[in-house]
C-alpha cells in the first residue's frame, strides 16, 4: 500500500477529525460475529462515528478482525458496556435520542428520524435481533422498510443503511463541513492520530 508522504498524511488526518460527527452514535449489542463487528466499525469510520458503543452482557466482547475493519478499529474509539442501563444512561447524559431497531408495530420508518440531531443507533445480535430490554428502555423503535420476503438485513448492512442515510441528512445541513469540537480539542486529537 502507498505511503502518504507527510504533508498529505497529516491533511487527510485534519480533514477526518474535523469532519466527525459527534452527535451520531451506534450502539452494537451483543453483535458476536467479528466479521460484523469489524464492518461495522469500517463503516462507522466512512461516515464519521467518532465513537462506537459495545454493549455487551450476554456475548463476550468480540475481536475485531483487522482485515474486514481496514483498520478502522485505529480510527473509530470504543466505549464498553456490560448493562443496557448503564449505557443508556451514559448516552442520555451526553444528549442522545436512543432509538433501537426492532420490527413492531409501533415502530418509526428509518427515513422518518432527524438525524441532524444527536442520534444513538441501537443494533442487535444477529440471531436474536434487539433484545426486549433494550427496545423498551430506547426512546424509540425504528425499522428499515423492505418490499421482499424477508424482513432483515445483515447487521453490517443494517448499520451501513442507517449511516448512510444520517451522512446524506448531515452533509445537507452542511454538518460534515464544520467542526463540533473546539480547537484546542481538535489540535490534541490531530497531533494524537499523527503519532499512530
Amino acid at each position: 500500500m502507498k505511503q502518504f508522504r507527510t504533508e498529505e498524511r497529516v491533511a487527510k488526518i485534519e480533514r477526518t477529525v474535523r469532519s466527525r460527527q459527534h452527535g451520531l452514535k451506534v450502539v452494537m449489542e451483543n453483535i458476536h460475529d467479528p466479521h460484523n463487528v469489524s464492518a461495522i466499525f469500517r463503516t462507522c469510520d466512512a461516515a464519521g462515528v467518532p465513537r462506537v458503543s459495545l454493549l455487551y452482557n450476554n456475548e463476550e466482547f468480540p475481536k475485531i478482525s483487522k482485515v474486514s475493519s481496514s483498520s478502522a478499529k485505529k480510527w473509530v474509539e470504543k466505549e464498553k458496556f456490560v448493562s443496557t442501563e448503564e449505557c443508556y444512561t451514559t448516552l442520555r447524559q451526553q444528549g442522545f435520542k436512543i432509538y433501537a431497531s426492532l420490527l413492531r408495530p409501533d415502530a418509526v420508518d428509518l427515513y422518518k428520524i432527524d438525524m441532524t440531531q444527536k442520534v444513538a443507533f441501537v443494533l442487535g445480535n444477529e440471531h436474536r435481533g434487539v433484545s426486549n430490554e433494550a427496545a423498551d428502555l430506547a426512546d424509540e423503535i425504528f425499522y428499515i422498510p423492505m418490499f421482499g420476503l424477508i424482513q432483515s438485513l445483515n447487521v453490517s448492512v443494517a448499520n451501513a443503511v442507517i449511516l448512510y442515510e444520517a451522512m446524506r441528512q448531515r452533509r445537507e445541513a452542511g454538518m460534515y463541513d464544520k467542526s463540533e469540537l473546539p480547537d484546542e480539542e481538535l489540535e490534541r486529537i490531530i497531533n494524537e492520530w499523527c503519532e499512530k
